[in-house]
């Protein structure tokens, strides 16, 4: 059964009495146990290059002696043996996440601002991305879509793909896309090769794509080697609703828990009766729900349904979680929320169409961490580079604002440069 609690007014902390730290302030971090993990293996492939490279594929992801690189033979064959309808569906959700962004790729400006001083600012792609895919309990075909596609819309050149045990989904979308590096290789040994480039693998500028606890924590090591989407923890839902419909709460949350044992699914809600009955649905779904083994573990040890005194506190709450989803059944709540990944609303708007063929990335920050960004979005594939340009009386105008700053702080070569130019 799902824990169920009461909470009362706001303390000065700014939660709830009552209210359980955990759910609240996010879950404790466990980083530095997977970093001391992963790290010989990221030093070892950034030394040996393939040696280092194959030796861990074939122990911790068991390739065998397949190649790392999979061939367009084999890229070619799993598009044939996808079926007809997968197929339409991954044409469907190609469409939509292009159109999407598309939508948000930035426009180039360059005009003057003041006389003689034109501002503006130009958008190039990445020269180099690579795209990680999980393959483990649940192959991730959506994965790739949602992250090789924007990169495809924002312009990047070189698009690589690395998965440990890529399904036939996963190779038949490849193919679909154009995408012709594939490689069998995953973990932190398939990070690093992104990293810093092997013989098989040349380096990418930006590695994206969500995976395990060990995946993050070689991401957070290589980040500033190689740019990082975000540290992406277990996946996370929060509802939030006055009154509803039980069996659809209970089934957007077992969505998110049958994920992973770690995975949370919360609800908060000012209805007793709502969390009764959600609660009630949750335990008849899992009756008849095929991966229940571990939808209930995560439903017992990591998720949880609040009952709030009002609508207030429950907002206070849900911004200070920053939840992965949030999923709001009120519409009108919207412009109270300053903080998710990404925001569902109205009851016909299940977080499963963000998984897969809505539009936007379902790439998202995890644990807290969107108090600080939104989603994996096109913009994370381009570099937006300023512009500027100057009259010579656009710059005389402006050389006294300079130099005097630039006297302020004692750099007077600065100065210097600007009035150079205002004596010629």
């Amino acid at each position: 059964m799902i824990p169920i609690h009461y909470l009362n007014d706001l303390q000065s902390h700014g939660m709830p009495d009552g209210a359980p730290r955990g759910f609240i302030l996010g879950r404790k971090k466990t980083g530095a146990e997977c970093e001391a993990a992963v790290r010989p293996i990221i030093d070892a492939v950034r030394q040996e290059k393939d040696a280092a490279l194959l030796r861990y594929a074939r122990e911790l992801d068991g390739i065998g002696d397949l190649p790392l690189k999979v061939s367009e033979e084999e890229l070619v064959t799993a598009a044939a043996l996808m079926s007809p309808e997968v197929c339409l569906a991954a044409k469907k959700a190609i469409e939509n996440i292009r159109q999407f962004a598309e939508a948000q790729l930035p426009r180039e400006r360059f005009e003057e601002f003041s006389p003689g001083r034109k501002l503006g600012w130009i958008v190039r792609p990445l020269g180099a991305v690579g795209c990680y895919v999980p393959s483990g309990r649940y192959p991730l075909p959506s994965t790739l879509l949602m992250t090789a596609v924007l990169a495809q819309t924002a312009g990047v050149g070189r698009i690589c793909v690395t998965s440990p045990h890529p399904s036939v989904e996963i190779l038949g979308c490849a193919r679909m896309l154009g995408i012709q590096e594939v490689y069998r290789v995953g973990g932190a040994q398939a990070i690093a090769a992104m990293a810093y480039g092997t013989e098989t693998i040349p380096r990418v500028d930006r590695i994206v794509g969500p995976g395990n606890a060990y995946v993050a924590a070689a991401k957070k090591i290589v980040a500033g080697d190689a740019g990082i989407d975000f540290l992406a923890g277990p996946t996370e839902i929060l509802i939030l609703a006055e009154k509803g419909d039980p069996r659809l709460i209970a089934a957007d949350m077992l969505a998110q828990a049958e994920h992973d044992v770690s995975a949370r699914a919360l609800l908060f809600t000012t209805s007793r009766g709502l969390a009764d009955g959600v609660a009630a649905e949750i335990d008849r779904q899992l009756g008849t729900l095929p991966t229940a083994e571990v939808a209930r573990q995560s439903i017992e040890n990591s998720s949880a349904i609040m009952v709030f005194c009002d609508i207030e506190h429950a907002l206070v709450c849900a911004n200070m979680v920053a939840p992965e989803h949030l999923s709001l059944h009120d519409a009108a709540l919207l412009p109270k929320i300053t903080n998710a990944g990404t925001v569902f609303l109205g009851p016909h708007s299940p977080e499963s169409a963000g998984d897969y063929a809505a539009g936007p990335s379902h790439v998202l920050p995890t644990g807290g961490a969107a108090r600080l960004r939104g989603g994996l979005s096109v913009t994370d594939f381009v570099k937006i580079i300023a512009i500027q340009e100057f009259s010579s009386q656009g710059l005389r105008e402006l050389a006294p604002a300079i130099t005097t700053l630039a006297r302020a702080e004692g750099l007077e070569a600065h100065a210097r440069a600007v009035e150079v130019r205002s004596a010629s």
